[in-house]
């Protein structure tokens, strides 16, 4: 791998993710520079089928499903060692480096399509599965550069991954309906009288903060769940990913706290407050003397794929 295509997709971080960017210093070199690539590809993807830059609107989107098309057919090119561009290139070094099986890739591609089609989420089962598919599949491919093959903790790291789209659902509820989309199940707006979301529609926010909040309860479930996973790291990768799961956590804290007028901004965590959560997650890993996690039944969570 290039230094120029390092530093591209370090740059990619910095400005699409700076939650991530911070808790991914944590990782050992080598593992850092793999997670680096493996996200800097996510974000490209994502980016392509929204028509963002960075996680931000240029304008309208136009043809996703040609987007989604190329996309597919450039990944696929990289995965079989064909030559493409950098980012495409980053990704298939990590895949055949880390020993991450293409469906993987796939599933990812597959949830982006579900956006495409404009897929409606009827009920929570509904949901989970898509929050697998752009996240929690994500969660499993950096475990696997972590080192992890143990399908057990595997499935812990796709609850995180779902743990963090919940939360993200939750948050964006208002964005996403100025842009058409509605991820909040049907049949919990149903059940506070909403058919369609009006996003200018002021009398709904407390309804909708209502049905945000029942997101929030079941990611408190996928968090605990995801702690199990992070409590079988080695150390430094605990750290990293404990930092990560208590920034990205405080969004819904923050959303709760603050009931519908959190929707008057974006909610986000200062970098100050990035550090708090990071040094807490160092006291529970990497300064403890041994670190424990409650057990957690799955019983009744998401079965990946």
């Amino acid at each position: 791998m290039s230094d120029a295509t390092l530093d591209q997709a370090r740059q990619s971080i910095a400005v699409g993710s700076k939650s991530f960017a911070l808790a991914s210093r944590f990782l050992p070199r080598g593992m850092h520079e793999d997670c680096v690539m493996l996200y800097a590809w996510c974000r490209h993807a994502d980016d392509v089928i929204d028509g963002q830059e960075a996680g931000f609107a240029t304008g309208p989107v136009t043809d996703p499903a040609a987007r989604l098309a190329e996309l597919r057919d450039l990944t696929h090119r990289a995965l079989q060692g064909q030559p493409t561009a950098p980012v495409y290139a980053g990704l298939a070094r990590v895949v055949a480096a880390r020993d991450i099986p293409h469906r993987h890739v796939d599933e990812l591609l597959d949830g982006f399509g579900m956006d495409v089609d404009g897929r409606v989420y009827r009920d929570m089962n509904d949901l989970l599965d898509y929050c697998y598919h752009v996240a929690g599949v994500v969660g499993v491919m950096m475990a696997r550069i972590m080192g992890i093959r143990d399908e057990a903790v595997l499935d812990r790291a796709s609850d995180l991954g779902i743990a963090f789209q919940l939360t993200n659902i939750a948050r964006d509820v208002i964005d996403d309906a100025r842009i058409g989309r509605t991820y909040l199940p049907r049949d919990l707006l149903a059940a506070e009288g909403i058919g369609a979301i009006d996003p200018d529609d002021a009398a709904r926010r407390a309804a909708l903060h209502r049905v945000a909040l029942r997101l929030l309860d079941d990611a408190e479930i996928y968090y605990r769940s995801a702690d199990v996973g992070i409590a079988a790291l080695p150390r430094r990768p605990a750290l990293a990913i404990a930092a990560a799961r208590n920034i990205y956590r405080q969004i819904g804290v923050k959303l709760r706290a603050q009931g519908p007028d959190a929707w008057n901004g974006r909610l986000s965590t200062g970098t100050g407050e990035k550090l708090r959560l990071a040094a807490k997650a160092a006291a529970a890993t990497i300064l403890a003397a041994r670190r424990r996690a409650a057990p957690v039944s799955r019983d009744r969570l998401y079965l990946r794929p």
